[in-house]
């Protein structure tokens, strides 16, 4: 597989995800990149924006095994993960949960309690599960979208911890299209009103599996790069208004959407505005403000947005 052959199959994928998806576009090329470089996705926005649609057409595109969660307070970590039957001769049977799929659909994430957050850690760290001292691996590859309840007008949540929103590489705010946009949906309204979107399948998950590992190795990134990133992820743990700054697996985790993103350009090479660019969907969510700073108004996306423009882009 070479960077012209990605090129065509990202092009017919992006062709038939905007087919369905009406704008967004931005959106979409930050899901394709999270997912090229094998991670995980937080969905937020108000309810009829698509994020559903976008999942299942994600999975219909590379045909992959797709599964669906409804957060609510009563869910078992069970529910999520799988469990045993046990037999009276002493035989047991597992039975799978939702989380062995290739794309999983967390709606509602935090209305579920700690107990499920926690049985979705382990899944979203190391791609298995734990059930009754017995690891189960999951199917590769594995991905999941989350989306959240705005906390400021719903009641009966269970806030997401930093631990868990840490997991997530990206996160996502969608919002309502503009009228232009809204007015195409509405004239598409017999075929995007159903369930099931009308995806013609154009790869595999052993394509995007490969698709992972040519990033691996195949797409340059310049030592400067390397200090840009490191150096803007130093920084906002510095920063004044930070309480709680960015891990170091938000530096792994932009650095490789940055890959991804760059090989959706079709390029093999990492330039200084695909570290830009992602940084504003990688880094948010990943760090929390001091109480003080928020009721300025101040906030995440506003603090990486003025250190990246304070800090010297390498050339």
């Amino acid at each position: 597989m070479d960077i012209n052959e990605i090129e065509l199959i990202t092009r017919k994928v992006l062709k038939e995800l905007e087919r369905v998806i009406v704008g967004k576009k931005d959106e979409i090329k930050i899901v394709l990149s999270t997912i090229y470089a094998g991670g995980h996705i937080l969905i937020e926005g108000p309810p009829g924006t698509a994020k559903t649609l976008l999942v299942k057409s994600i999975a219909k595109v590379f045909q992959g095994k797709f599964k669906r969660v409804q957060g609510n307070p009563d869910l078992l970590p069970t529910d999520l993960t799988g469990y045993y039957i046990y037999r009276l001769d002493g035989t047991r049977t597992f039975i799978e949960g939702p989380v062995f799929a290739n794309f999983l659909m967390f709606d509602e994430l935090n209305r579920t309690p700690p107990r499920v957050q926690s049985a979705l850690l382990e899944a979203l760290a190391e791609n298995q599960v734990s059930i009754d001292g017995v690891t189960h691996r999951l199917p590769d590859p594995f991905h999941v979208f989350a989306t959240e309840v705005p906390v400021d007008v719903e009641v009966g949540v269970y806030p997401l911890t930093i631990t868990l929103r840490d997991r997530f590489w990206t996160r996502l705010h969608v919002e309502y299209n503009d009228p232009s946009e809204e007015l195409l949906i509405a004239t598409h309204s017999d075929k995007l009103y159903k369930s099931e979107p009308e995806i013609n399948p154009v790869s595999t998950i052993d394509v995007l599996r490969r698709i992972r590992e040519f990033i691996d190795t195949n797409i340059f990134v310049d030592e400067k790069i390397i200090r840009y990133i490191v150096k803007l992820v130093s920084k906002i743990r510095s920063s004044d208004e930070v309480m709680i700054g960015p891990s170091h697996r938000a530096t792994i985790h932009l650095y490789r959407v940055s890959k991804a993103y760059a090989l959706i350009n079709n390029r093999d090479y990492v330039i200084p505005d695909d570290v830009k660019t992602t940084a504003r969907y990688v880094i948010p969510h990943k760090i929390v403000l001091k109480r003080e700073y928020e009721l300025r108004g101040i906030t995440p996306l506003g603090v990486i947005d003025k250190l990246l423009s304070e800090i010297d882009v390498p050339k």
